[in-house]
């Protein structure tokens, strides 16, 4: 069996604050997409399917590009999983726009899971490094939750599910924009004093 490395190396954790800008892109996508379905609550169906894979298919190109050049919070083929299935999710609905709304939140809720325990993973592996690398792995519990909540609930109202999606993107956009900025302090920081600031 091979050895997992549990603990992120020192480089990895250079390149995740030197690009800390990537991990705030992605969250202020988040946030933008749900304060998109608060600012219209009365979406259509169409409406989310299509907001919901535009934001998949722009936030998945994003972890490509970070694998790409060889950055980001978890090694790059954690990275190309996430992004192929992020992007999978939007062409999906891209693809399929007649989906019933029930097979959109299967959709949504499986993205979420996989998503939420990737970035679980990412947060054990910095925990050595980094302070404060709770906000990475609160995201991921907050995703796991909220695919479990929509495939525990998948015939709520349609509006109560917009609602729950703007909310997640917004909490989860905050989260990781609050990880970018603990990573852009980390990259002013001297390694030796990484962990005395938590």
């Amino acid at each position: 069996m091979a050895n997992v490395q549990w603990t992120a190396t020192e480089t990895e954790v250079r390149n995740l604050a030197t690009n800390w800008w990537a991990v705030a892109l992605r969250g202020g996508l988040a946030i933008l997409f749900g304060l998109l379905t608060f600012a219209v609550p009365a979406l259509t169906l169409a409406s989310l399917i299509w907001l919901f894979g535009a934001y998949a298919i722009i936030e998945g190109a994003v972890n490509l590009l970070a694998a790409a050049r060889g950055h980001g919070q978890r090694p790059w083929w954690v990275l190309v999983i996430e992004g192929a299935a992020s992007i999978g999710a939007g062409v999906v609905t891209f693809a399929l726009p007649g989906l019933t709304a029930l097979v959109l939140l299967y959709v949504i809720a499986v993205r979420a899971i996989v998503t939420g325990a990737l970035e679980i993973l990412a947060a054990i592996r910095l925990r050595a490094r980094i302070a404060h690398e709770w906000w990475l792995g609160l995201s991921g519990a907050l995703s796991i939750a909220f695919g479990v909540l929509l495939m525990a609930a998948p015939v709520a109202g349609a509006l109560a599910v917009v609602l729950w999606i703007g909310a997640y993107a917004v909490v989860f956009g905050a989260l990781l924009v609050g990880l970018a900025f603990r990573l852009r302090a980390h990259r002013e920081a001297p390694p030796a004093s990484v962990r005395l600031a938590a």
